[in-house]
């Protein structure tokens, strides 16, 4: 059984400086936008098996996760892109502010129906028989039906009844193929300004969770990790990341029966627009990873759906529910 616990955000500057730290000062800035690394599937797979330990009443589906990030590493290895662009076909982007890999834009060019399949071939031998039944009947949708599942994954919807199970696969095939690209750009974005700092600078993507950061340049300052490629923005502390108010904010959390926290998870939730997005703690536990560690804490959404008339902010592809 866990518990909710809640702590009353004072004034921002006062919850910056003893709940979240601040950013360092005087020695290195924090870069605004970090690119993604190609070993972060692996990363998240074996964070996956650990939580899979660790929170056995989700074993299975963690578990499940685990292989389907480890396919993603996998296919991200082998699978060459036929996408290809001059380096000089994004400046106009990455120099006027505009995200250079735009997920609604790209969507008909980059090779992600190859990565599903590659992605199929990757996992078929190593789940259980409901979700080889479960690739089997993907593998059997037309082009345009799995062109329909991937708009709904990257304009962050449910989909349907129908498609609903399908749709983490066609996510982890988007997330690949745009993971690929991003890593690739030959500099990072700038950083949005106003209201277009609430999605990603590299594809105009909804974030899935925002981390604490580690390392000499980016200790405890927080950044929000993209849903679809996984590139990182640096977003103010003690400040909400949808209205940006900072009134109005509350800090939720789950702890167990001994009284200590499982995960490195809290929830900031916010008062104004009530809207809340999960912090995953780096500085308490290193391995720990933006969607691993927000679908491990999915107790946490449940108690504050149960609690609170408030929405997510974000979006976890392979968190789809009706």
């Amino acid at each position: 059984m866990h518990h909710l616990t809640t702590e009353l955000a004072m004034t921002a500057e006062h919850q910056a400086e003893h709940d979240y730290g601040v950013t360092p000062g005087g020695v290195v800035e924090p870069p605004a936008v970090v690119l993604p690394e190609r070993r972060l599937f692996s990363q998240r797979a074996r964070r996956l098996r650990d939580l899979s330990r660790r929170m056995r009443s989700m074993a299975d589906f963690l578990g499940f996760a685990a292989r389907l990030a480890q396919a993603q590493h996998q296919v991200l290895q082998k699978q060459v892109s036929t996408f290809a662009p001059d380096a000089e076909a994004f400046e106009l982007a990455l120099e006027h502010g505009m995200p250079p890999l735009m997920a609604q834009t790209l969507q008909h060019d980059l090779d992600w129906q190859e990565d599903l399949n590659a992605l199929c071939d990757a996992l078929e031998l190593n789940v259980g028989q409901a979700q080889q039944q479960l690739i089997r009947q993907l593998r059997a949708l037309d082009v345009t039906a799995r062109q329909d599942m991937a708009a709904e994954v990257l304009n962050a919807g449910n989909g349907t009844e129908d498609t609903r199970a399908f749709m983490p696969l066609v996510a982890a095939a988007l997330q690949v193929a745009w993971l690929r690209q991003c890593s690739v750009l030959p500099r990072p974005p700038k950083r949005a300004e106003g209201v277009a700092q609430t999605v990603c600078p590299c594809c105009g993507s909804l974030p899935v969770a925002s981390l604490i950061q580690v390392g000499r340049e980016r200790s405890r300052v927080r950044y929000m990790q993209c849903s679809i490629c996984a590139a990182e923005w640096y977003m103010e502390r003690a400040r909400c990341t949808t209205c940006f108010e900072t009134g109005k904010l509350d800090y939720v959390s789950l702890e167990g029966e001994d009284g200590k926290r499982p995960l490195p998870v809290r929830a900031e939730t916010c008062g104004d627009c009530h809207s809340y997005v999960k912090i995953v703690h780096l500085d308490t536990e290193v391995d720990a990873d933006a969607l691993a560690d927000d679908l491990a804490s999915l107790g946490l959404d449940i108690m504050i759906a149960g609690e609170r008339d408030i929405g997510r902010s974000s979006y976890n592809p392979w968190l789809i529910t009706g």
